[in-house]
């Protein structure tokens, strides 16, 4: 499991492998970044400048997830799609969950089968309960069971006031960013087998809010909560429960929801002078999946690029 490239050096000056180290400062695209064309949320992969890098070109894989079956919402673009591709190069049949942006969802699923596993894509929205049942079910119909859930999707808005923040617009943050993945969660614990899991994406927001994203905010710190309650209860049936908790990352989420004068300046404010990358928090994920991390529940893994200590 590696991103790195690889030349070939030694002492004696003859040939041998070696990975290539990447300074982090400069791995990525750093900001100022240019004006993004006005997208809809939650916002297309191909209109942003740069492109995120999704692992397309550089993960490999080595049979750490082989024959699983996983179920991933909000898998279309930015994180979701890093996991999709990640997981598939490891060897999982893949469930590709999205709301709307169908054209990326295909193109994750295109670059997934790449791979040779099985990937299925379905559509839909999380706030509706019946819908989240209907999507366990048929991932499991279509795969032949489900050992791994990944609660990624998610939706936020900005505003400067608490008033500008209408009661409907709470009810859609909260109703995709913590009922679904308690609906989801639900739903699978009766079906995934022991040593199965179920990863939850969570923000540094649940732990140093800014004020601009305060329901998004709040959310995540409902997540985290449900988190560390819920690995309690599936631990009693083998099952691990754990989250990543992620700083400034480059998705469509960004300038789908942020005004001009944020995102072009998005994750200068780390140690890194810039946000991260989908593909540098989609192996956090393939590690809580595997066997590797059989004694790992109830944490969160933070990858904020230094600025909080998650």
């Amino acid at each position: 499991m590696s991103t790195a490239t690889s030349t070939r050096t030694n002492t004696n000056n003859q040939t041998a492998d070696r990975v290539v180290l990447k300074d982090p400062r400069h791995a990525y695209a750093r900001p100022p970044f240019d004006k993004q064309k006005a997208m809809p949320m939650p916002g297309s992969t191909d209109k942003m400048t740069p492109s995120p890098d999704h692992g397309e070109d550089s993960y490999q894989g080595s049979g750490k997830l082989k024959g699983l079956n996983a179920l991933i919402t909000g898998a279309d673009s930015g994180i979701g799609r890093a996991i999709a591709i990640c997981y598939a190069r490891e060897g999982a049949n893949v469930t590709i969950n999205y709301l709307s942006e169908q054209n990326d969802a295909h193109q994750t699923a295109e670059i997934a089968k790449q791979s040779g596993v099985n990937v299925s894509v379905i559509g839909g929205d999380l706030r509706e309960e019946s819908f989240c049942n209907d999507l366990v079910a048929q991932s499991i119909d279509e795969h032949g069971g489900i050992d791994i859930l990944v609660n990624n999707a998610a939706y936020q808005e900005t505003a400067d006031q608490i008033e500008e923040f209408s009661t409907d617009l709470f009810d859609r943050i909260f109703k995709t960013n913590v009922y679904a993945p308690f609906w989801l969660s639900k739903a699978v614990m009766k079906r995934l087998p022991p040593g199965g899991s179920i990863i939850n994406t969570v923000s540094i927001q649940g732990y140093d809010p800014s004020p601009y994203l305060l329901p998004y905010a709040s959310t995540k710190s409902a997540m985290l909560g449900m988190t560390k309650a819920l690995a309690q209860m599936a631990m009693e049936r083998g099952i691990r429960v754990n989250a990543v908790a992620p700083g400034p990352v480059w998705t469509p989420l960004i300038p789908g929801s942020m005004p001009a004068e944020k995102f072009q300046q998005f994750g200068d404010n780390t140690v890194f002078g810039r946000p991260a990358q989908p593909i540098e928090l989609a192996p956090l994920f393939v590690w809580l999946a595997s066997t590797d991390a059989t004694y790992v529940t109830g944490e969160v893994f933070g990858c904020t690029g230094g600025r909080s200590p998650v």
